[in-house]
């Protein structure tokens, strides 16, 4: 009886080390439909959104995928402005908070006043902030305990859910 409680166990635990190795290694191909409409100010339907959005900006707004680290140009962008939602428009982020955090997504310490709600994601079996637009719900990336001062926030936001407007241009 014992012999078959470990093998059972020793069968558990490596399964679970497959799932979370799997999930690591392909945590873009594990996807969560994110609320397409409700009380948000700007909704569309999930076909609305797709012709609105390029296929990439709907897997991450929309589905809440991730895009390859280092991908997005506004990775390096060091321009003076503002950061907007790739959905809606709504500012989110401003280039004053911008930092390089060397994880090859766009970093701030903080976000503009009002323009993202956060929620739990499990999908990496510990827990992540996830962040969303207030205006429009899109998944814009994570926030997490160890950026910088003044916050000690780092706002890990994919490039692609974001459009860049610099100062001086409407």
């Amino acid at each position: 009886m014992a012999n078959a409680t470990i093998s059972r166990r020793t069968m558990l635990f490596a399964g679970s080390a497959v799932v979370l190795a799997g999930g690591l290694a392909g945590g873009a191909y594990f996807r969560v439909n994110a609320k397409t409409s409700g009380d948000f100010e700007v909704t569309h339907t999930e076909e609305e959104w797709r012709k609105l959005l390029t296929p990439q900006q709907f897997a991450v707004l929309r589905q809440e995928d991730t895009e390859r680290a280092f991908s997005s140009p506004l990775n390096d962008e060091k321009r003076e402005g503002i950061f907007h939602c790739a959905g809606c428009d709504q500012a989110v982020f401003s280039s004053k908070d911008k930092f390089d955090s060397g994880t090859g997504w766009p970093s701030f310490t903080r976000t503009l006043p009002d323009a993202v709600g956060f929620k739990k994601d499990y999908m990496l079996i510990f827990p992540r902030t996830e962040e969303h637009c207030s205006r429009c719900g899109g998944h814009l990336g994570h926030v997490f305990d160890d950026g910088p001062a003044p916050t000690g926030k780092r706002h890990c936001i994919n490039g692609v859910a974001m459009t860049f407007k610099p100062s001086g241009v409407s």
